[in-house]
């Protein structure tokens, strides 16, 4: 059976107030200054499980990660982010444009409000960048959570396709904008 959320039924988790069901995509800046943890690790569980009783009856998945890189906040050897949605004994409870996690995926994530939020990450999908590998330099490479090669964090949340303008930033180079970003945020 599945189940088909609507963002606004999310109120089942206590959330007051729900101003859209669209989300605007945060900036390089906003992802940066949000975020509570911003980490690099790799999906190594997925769980999902009932929880609440009731009309307050809901499925939560537990997405855990080995942390191989912290970029801001305590992310720990491992975190495990929690989110609505998942599948459990064939039944299915899905939040239409939430990122679906896979065991060995590998990500760099924007985290905020986690235990809190149904969605932990700066902008839902906006706050997932995945690691993948650009099949003409052979570099590992960041990709917006659509899928989209990055090239230039200042046109994220404002351009779509000049994002993926120019030469595409390896992870290092993605990396290294956002410890910028910390520094001069730091700084002021």
């Amino acid at each position: 059976m599945k189940i088909r959320l609507l963002l606004v039924s999310v109120a089942v988790l206590g959330i007051s107030s729900l101003r859209a069901t669209t989300v605007i995509p945060p900036t390089f800046d906003q992802l940066v200054g949000q975020a509570e943890v911003i980490f690099q690790g790799g999906v190594t569980d997925v769980r999902s499980q009932w929880v609440g009783e009731g009309a307050q009856r809901h499925i939560i998945s537990y997405v855990t990660f080995h942390v191989e890189d912290t970029l801001k906040g305590d992310a720990g050897a491992t975190y495990t982010m929690q989110m609505l949605g998942g599948t459990v004994d064939g039944e299915t409870m899905e939040v239409t444009d939430c990122p679906k996690f896979q065991v060995g995926d590998r990500d760099i994530l924007f985290v905020e409000h986690n235990g809190s939020q149904f969605v932990p990450l700066v902008g839902i999908n906006n706050g997932r960048f995945h690691l993948q590998h650009d099949q003409t330099s052979g570099l590992e490479i960041v990709a917006t959570g659509e899928g989209h090669p990055v090239a230039n964090v200042s046109q994220l949340g404002k351009d779509e396709e000049a994002i993926s303008a120019g030469p595409v930033l390896s992870v290092d180079q993605f990396k290294s904008e956002i410890r910028s970003k910390l520094t001069v945020g730091t700084a002021r």
